[in-house]
């Protein structure tokens, strides 16, 4: 491996939505700085399995409907 071309490995909190504070290592920032998350896997609807809403754009999600209503859509 080449030398010098890594960046620096250091520890830092990660402020979670919550308001808890997680000591995780990173290469952001500098050593002891604070990431404040705005989504973070306590509210992501990813990890918390929330609803999921279909856009609509331009019609195209009613006009799929709309052409094959009679197949048990």
């Amino acid at each position: 491996m080449k030398k010098d071309i890594h960046p620096e490995y250091h520890s830092i909190d990660v402020k979670l939505v919550n308001g808890d504070v997680v000591k995780m290592r990173s290469t952001w920032g500098k050593e002891g700085d604070q990431m404040s998350l705005d989504i973070d896997p306590s509210v992501h609807p990813a990890w918390t399995g929330g609803s999921t809403r279909l856009m609509d754009t331009g019609g195209r999600v009613s006009k799929f409907k709309k052409k094959y209503e009679g197949l048990g859509f």
